[in-house]
């Protein structure tokens, strides 16, 4: 695929009135008229963030949606080659010099100060180097780095310190850099984006209260109109990046609908603005606090899309970035275990032998690398698709859920147990990080429920065209319990029954024989016919648990929850396949297939072969003299309570 130019970001348009197939469920199924009214907030908030984006590029024709609905496989939407759009050249000195920056300070153990916190000299040099402004246009001060070449950078930078690096994310992601550069228009941009590409205020995103998180209709955070101002009042948790003399993006209530305003915090607290200082086991070198807003001001002319759109629909456009970069992250911190693992294990000792050379370091080794590739077929996928222009959110989604979990087993499964008692001595690598290994499951949304949201976004248009018809006919007739044997249950619904039945019968006659895996090796072919064969299938399998379940569909959360994660491994399946098959490097192509094949086992409820443990402990015991690209330019932490030489 030829590069091609950046495409312009999406513009906001006006909000247009939505049918929400989950919140008209819910009203049919007996739900209060609270949780519907909150249901189609959210709901409504979701179509209008697809309204953002060309019709080509909204979920009903993103990859996933298009490989479980349609008959004809797109293996072209999973088979991306990189790069999709032109690298910005200005990016990349500006990349090797904040590798640079971190480097430096991490070799000479400066990175962190008293307070155990990435140092203001650490942020100072990271701003001059041009790190806060990769995502912002050079018209803003910024170096315009495509997607791709932003995540792929955070999985170098992770490798190194994986704060700093996450950091790059919250700032320009989900904190204020992408929701101005979405729907800010061109005063608050010019005002705004220059020092925030400088990095003079570095930006956070206020989204969470003591009672709204996973439910973010439950907002209390309000703001009312005085003159040119609004009067901001309320408590914020979890925000990361928050200092005084930085820049919020705060999600809050404006006449009783959610809104979004940029609010310049001043450099000293005072009466209006406080932070809330509470202990935290993860992101402990960052500054993640509470805020309190007590009557504080903030312009009218720094309320984003002030006329079209609400807080929630901007909340939800940046969370997929966010997403992505997570992965991004999550691939670069497992490079540093694996270097730590690989570096305890050629030292560690025992019946007169490393480690290294024993079948169950080996496999974990082995393994480790598997996840990594992993987790870097995703980025690649993930930030090639918002490249291009699509929304990406059911994609993004799998890459949040796969990065978290693939770090939390790295950590705990593989690297702990390598480590065994140092592990949770202070200074070790697992000891000092191990709540901000496990944290990801959490950020950017819990995995189970981000599961959910991916069966609801996959489900949306199916039930809607289909199912909704049914419960309007079946309220309309009075009907609860349909009855398809009752002949008066089965004349009242034989409209909506013949367009299902018709679509039930086009599809299980005639679905698509395009799955051409022909270039792929037979190491990681057969696993990913097996997952385009499920993931073909599975259209099935969801409509008949629709029709189960009916509109008790949304309290089945435990089956939605088991369904989506078998299609997400599927996705991941095919992805690494892609991935591996353009690699030339050999140590990859085989961590790949390991990952692959592990998946395919967990999906077909197989245990592992013997010729897969060779293969594993093999790619294992070669990996103790050889570097998965990415592992050679990572600093090796030190082995701790060393035994005598």
């Amino acid at each position: 695929m030829a590069t091609v130019q950046k495409p312009d970001r999406p513009s906001f348009t006006a909000k247009k009135p939505v049918t929400s197939f989950a919140s008209e469920a819910l009203k049919l199924g007996g739900k209060s008229d609270d949780e519907v009214a909150r249901m189609g907030a959210v709901d409504a908030a979701d179509d209008r963030v697809e309204t953002l984006f060309a019709q080509r590029y909204q979920t009903v024709n993103s990859p996933v949606h298009r490989a479980v609905w349609e008959k004809a496989f797109p293996l072209e939407l999973f088979d991306l080659e990189q790069p999709i759009i032109e690298p910005s050249p200005a990016a990349e000195p500006v990349m090797r010099a904040s590798l640079d920056v971190v480097r430096r300070h991490v070799q000479a153990g400066t990175v962190l100060d008293d307070a155990n916190k990435i140092s203001a000299q650490v942020m100072r040099e990271l701003g001059e180097a041009g790190y806060w402004g990769l995502l912002i246009g050079p018209e803003y001060g910024g170096s315009g780095a495509s997607f791709t070449q932003f995540a792929t950078f955070l999985t170098q930078m992770a490798a190194i310190e994986p704060t700093v690096a996450g950091l790059a994310s919250v700032h320009g992601c989900i904190g204020a850099v992408d929701p101005l550069l979405t729907f800010g228009n061109d005063d608050q941009k010019n005002r705004l984006l220059p020092d925030l590409a400088s990095g003079a205020r570095l930006s956070a995103f206020a989204l969470t209260e003591p009672g709204a998180g996973s439910d973010l209709t439950a907002l209390r955070t309000t703001a009312v109109r005085d003159g040119d101002d609004y009067v901001l009042n309320g408590e914020k948790l979890f925000i990361t990046n928050v200092l005084p003399g930085r820049t919020v993006s705060v999600v809050c209530l404006i006449d009783g609908e959610p809104a979004v305003l940029v609010a310049k915090l001043p450099d000293k607290e005072n009466e209006h603005f406080q932070l809330k200082r509470y202990g935290l086991y993860a992101l402990q070198h960052a500054h993640n606090y509470g805020i309190l807003f007590r009557d504080f001001r903030v312009p009218v002319e720094n309320r984003l899309a002030v006329d079209d759109g609400d807080g929630l629909t901007i909340a939800y456009h940046g969370l997929n970035r966010g997403r992505g970069s997570l992965c991004a992250n999550a691939a670069g911190a497992m490079r540093l275990m694996l270097a730590d693992m690989r570096s305890w294990a050629r030292f560690r000792r025992t019946y007169g032998e490393p480690i290294m050379n024993r079948e169950l370091v080996q496999r974990r080794t082995g393994e480790m690398a598997g996840l990594i590739v992993a987790c870097d077929a995703l980025t690649n996928w993930c930030a090639g698709l918002l490249d291009l222009g699509y929304r990406g959110e059911m994609e993004c989604i799998v890459a949040k859920i796969y990065g978290s979990e693939a770090q939390k087993r790295a950590a705990i499964e593989l690297h702990m147990k390598t480590h065994g008692g140092r592990s949770f001595l202070q200074g070790h690598l697992f000891g000092d990080n191990v709540h901000d290994f496990l944290a990801p499951c959490i950020y950017e949304g819990e995995g189970e429920m981000l599961g959910l949201a991916f069966f609801k976004s996959l489900v949306k248009q199916h039930g809607r065209q289909y199912f909704e018809a049914i419960g309007r006919t079946l309220q309309s007739a009075g009907i609860r319990k349909p009855n398809l044997a009752h002949p008066a249950h089965l004349w009242a619904l034989r409209a909506p029954l013949r367009d299902y039945s018709g679509w039930w019968l086009r599809n299980r006659m005639s679905r698509s024989t395009g799955r051409r895996f022909s270039t792929m090796g037979p190491e990681i072919r057969p696993h990913a016919e097996f997952a385009a064969k499920l993931l073909q299938q599975a259209a099935f399998e969801i409509s008949a648990t629709m029709r189960k379940h009916q509109l008790k569909l949304a309290d089945r959360q435990c089956r939605m929850a088991e369904l989506s994660a078998r299609i997400q491994k599927a996705v991941v399946i095919l992805c690494t396949s892609f991935h591996v098959q353009r690699q030339t490097d050999d140590l990859v192509r085989r961590a790949g297939a390991v990952e692959v094949e592990r998946l395919t086992n967990e999906l077909r409820g197989q245990r592992p072969s013997d010729a897969f443990l060779r293969r594993v402990t093999s790619l294992g015991a070669d990996l103790a003299d050889q570097d998965l690209p990415g592992l050679e330019e990572v600093d090796v932490p030190p082995i701790l309570m060393r035994y005598g030489t």
